[in-house]
């Protein structure tokens, strides 16, 4: 095996180069194999086209590999290495370096993109959809390498290698979360690449019958849980790192990553609906294009440079063809569309008004009107840019005045799904069921009054949360005592108790949106060292202030007692941010609420330190609904231990 510490500098740039040159030649011979493999229904062709992914995914990793080298080698003949590097930054910020810019992004996304197709050409079933669904890999493996291979190439050399690069963004270094975020969100985007490809290849053949969307849950299901993990792991980033106390600001690229989220979650619930009852077939084919495509619309949003934001790159080459393949994506999928439309029929007798399909349906409606309120916030000022030359922007009271009303509306929703059996529930058997949830509700909307809640929201959300918990409650205790055991339920059914478990997840989620955004309070206050005073009731005193000095950049610590506890937050500056103040705040998380603290001017020389004292409730209870979510979307994943079934009882609302 070859050495690549053991190569020149010149090298490593060239054997980058050859690996994406031959990554983009095998894309095509494959591409051209499954096609060749579906249109004459030749299996050898078909093979061959598997074992290009092998050979692609191959090639990409030796490029990823080489990037990583040149980074911690600091071989600045590389421009990435160059303009994005320098010798002193820690060894963890050159690792993450490979993605914290446009062109090694590109190159991280490829080579998930490979990657994912690597593991489906191992697990695809040798039926008519594998040649095209391969073929469709492929063709979203064609943009991404040619991209990168072309106009967005990392190992661009330099004539004149300089003494040490530019270095990474400052804002990049300051939290270890840049190696967890990005990664966690290009597994999430790259991984709706594949249900994509069997809607493709469903489409291609005809064949879409319940056979491509059994085959594609997993595979949604994995990528939609890397993609809530990665939006709440960047609430957490910004939380940590921003020194504003929030987690969420509608900024433009948080909102790109947010819509395909929203279409997957809605895609997820009616694909169930095509399962068991054979309808929603061109609604499942809309939804996962429309979701696809959403990624793309996301990097593009990213990567052109239209819009302003924090997590945004600086304008790049890559802008337009971005909007060209979304372009192509939206173009064929309603071609193919069109073409299969007699295949796209409902079959059965429509769904009653009180059923579970009527509750997804509905459900999925609004996902898909707040996705569609979402992409016109965030394109509004790009929109009125362009057409009169005017900037404008639009902030976070127009997307409350319609996530708060859809989000109690999908809470409500998210409760009776459940409760409701599939093709027609009895309205009295229904309220039946819906007497313990809804007492629930009613009963923490006046505990909720007699401890002094007054927020039309928070009220709500209250309400909801205990109307949903105490329906999963009533769902789970009925089956335990049918089954004889929890546990038992767990293993002959992970399915049903892992989304269960991610529902109730969401609920904890929402309470600490709630409390967080409804009564978050603040205060500043400048400390002199060795006086007391008085902040948000709490006694602050500054007992130190204290500048280290590291090779690239500094830290002026400061040393707060609150009541006696100690708190350090930070003020970064980096040798590429000028005079740029980078906070660290100190963060004591709480079960009831965080105690957060952060500098915002302070002079170490004449011993004073303004700070500010941020109290968000239940803030943590988001972090704790996304592991709850995480843990239960993975339950789902898990094989079930079938059992023999005992009879349900005849006055159970069966839930499944």
């Amino acid at each position: 095996m070859l050495n690549l510490l053991s190569f020149q500098a010149s090298a490593l740039g060239t054997l980058g180069e050859i690996g994406l040159l031959g990554a983009l030649l095998f894309t095509l011979v494959g591409l051209w194999l499954a096609v060749m493999g579906g249109v004459r229904h030749d299996p050898r062709a078909t093979e061959g086209a598997r074992r290009s992914v092998w050979a692609v995914f191959g090639f990409l990793t030796l490029s990823v590999l080489v990037l990583e080298v040149a980074l911690l080698r600091d071989d600045f003949s590389v421009r990435y290495v160059a303009a994005h590097s320098m010798r002193v930054s820690p060894t963890w910020v050159k690792v993450t370096t490979l993605w914290a810019a446009l062109e090694g992004s590109i190159l991280l996304w490829a080579w998930i993109l490979s990657l994912y197709a690597f593991v489906l050409s191992l697990t695809l079933r040798r039926d008519a959809l594998r040649p095209w669904a391969l073929g469709a890999m492929f063709v979203s493996l064609l943009f991404f390498v040619g991209v990168v291979a072309g106009i967005a190439s990392p190992f661009t050399p330099l004539a004149q290698v300089p003494s040490d690069g530019a270095g990474p963004n400052p804002a990049l270094q300051n939290h270890w979360m840049m190696a967890v975020h990005p990664v966690l969100l290009y597994l999430g985007f790259v991984g709706l690449s594949v249900p994509f490809a069997y809607a493709v290849a469903a489409l291609v053949t005809g064949r879409l019958s319940e056979h491509w969307i059994a085959v594609t849950r997993r595979w949604t299901l994995t990528a939609w849980l890397f993609l809530t993990a990665a939006i709440v792991a960047g609430g957490w980033w910004s939380y940590e790192t921003l020194g504003w106390g929030g987690y969420w600001a509608w900024d433009p690229v948080e909102n790109a990553s947010f819509i395909p989220w929203l279409l997957t979650t809605a895609f997820l619930h009616s694909l169930q609906i095509q399962e068991r009852r054979r309808q929603l077939k061109a609604w499942n084919i809309w939804l996962i294009v429309l979701a696809y495509s959403s990624t793309v619309l996301g990097t593009f949003l990213n990567r052109s440079g239209i819009v302003q934001s924090v997590h945004a790159f600086s304008n790049g080459p890559v802008g337009a063809v971005f909007l060209g393949f979304l372009a192509f994506l939206l173009v064929a999928g309603i071609a193919l569309a069109a073409w299969r439309s007699p295949y796209l029929r409902d079959e059965g007798e429509p769904s009653a008004v009180l059923s579970r399909e009527s509750a997804f349906l509905t459900g999925n409606w609004l996902f898909l009107v707040f996705s569609a309120m979402v992409l016109l916030g965030t394109l509004f000022p790009v929109l009125v840019e362009a057409a009169t030359g005017k900037k404008t922007s639009v902030g976070a009271p127009f997307f409350d005045a319609f996530a708060i009303p859809l989000g109690l509306a999908l809470l409500f929703l998210m409760g009776v799904g459940p409760l409701l059996p599939w093709r027609r529930a009895a309205g009295e058997r229904l309220l039946m069921a819906l007497r313990v949830p809804g007492g629930a509700g009613v009963l923490a909307l006046l505990v909720g009054l007699l401890f002094g809640l007054r927020s039309p929201g928070v009220l709500l959300t209250v309400a909801l949360a205990a109307y949903n918990i105490a329906g999963l409650a009533v769902l789970t205790g009925r089956a335990a005592r049918e089954r004889g055991s929890f546990p038992a339920l767990l293993r002959e059914q992970p399915r049903r108790y892992g989304a269960y478990t991610a529902h109730a997840g969401l609920v904890v989620l929402a309470l600490g949106v709630a409390f967080s955004g409804a009564f978050k309070s603040s205060a500043e206050v400048t400390l002199t060292r060795g006086q007391p005073m008085q902040l948000m009731g709490h006694t602050a005193v500054l007992q130190g202030l204290e500048r280290r000095e590291y090779a690239y950049g500094s830290s002026a610590i400061a040393t707060v007692t609150l009541d006696g506890q100690t708190y350090t937050p930070r003020s970064n500056l980096y040798v590429q941010g000028g005079n740029t103040l980078y906070p660290t705040p100190a963060v004591r998380y709480g079960v009831f609420g965080d105690t957060y603290l952060v500098t915002t001017n302070l002079d170490p020389k004449n011993g004073w330190a303004s700070v500010r004292l941020i109290s968000s409730p239940l803030v943590s209870w988001i972090w704790v609904g996304m592991l709850i979510i995480v843990a239960g979307a993975g339950l789902t994943l898990v094989q079930p231990r079938l059992a023999a079934r005992r009879p349900v009882p005849a006055g159970a609302v069966a839930a499944d």
